[in-house]
């Protein structure tokens, strides 16, 4: 996914990013919340969305602020943002089964796999990859039993 590296909101998450490396997670959750106040349209405020669900304290927050994600991903006319589709099923994913709402987390997970071949075949791509295939083996062996 292309994001352009002189755009405000994508500046602030950049920044917030830095904060997160320097342990100072407080600070990096206003900076993306200051990122999705100041967002303009569905692509920054997608980017914002992505961190700020990053940054919330409850797992029902967090999946609300991935859906939300997605839906705006969803409604930007861009090919290059399908790259980040593994990405948001995968968190949505991982939200529904942290809640014990195994079908749906499956549906995501199954959802998120249908637009693996968007991501590049690189350290990410093969990270989100496994925890789409590690998710859906989870829920598998749980279901067993």
């Amino acid at each position: 996914m292309y994001l352009e590296p002189d755009n405000k909101i994508v500046k602030l998450c950049a920044g917030g990013m830095d904060l997160e490396g320097e342990g100072k997670n407080e600070e990096a959750a206003k900076v993306f919340l200051q990122a999705w106040e100041q967002a303009g349209d569905d692509k920054e405020k997608f980017t914002a969305a992505h961190y700020v669900a990053r940054h919330q304290k409850s797992v029902a927050d967090k999946l609300a602020w991935d859906e939300i994600a997605l839906e705006l991903a969803l409604k930007i006319n861009d090919d290059s943002i399908k790259g980040a589709y593994p990405s948001l099923y995968l968190n949505i994913a991982k939200g529904y089964e942290d809640l014990k709402e195994f079908e749906k987390a499956t549906k995501n997970y199954e959802t998120a796999l249908n637009y693996i071949d968007f991501l590049h075949e690189d350290g990410y791509g093969k990270m989100i990859k496994g925890g789409v295939e590690n998710g859906l083996e989870r829920i598998k062996a749980h279901l067993k039993g």
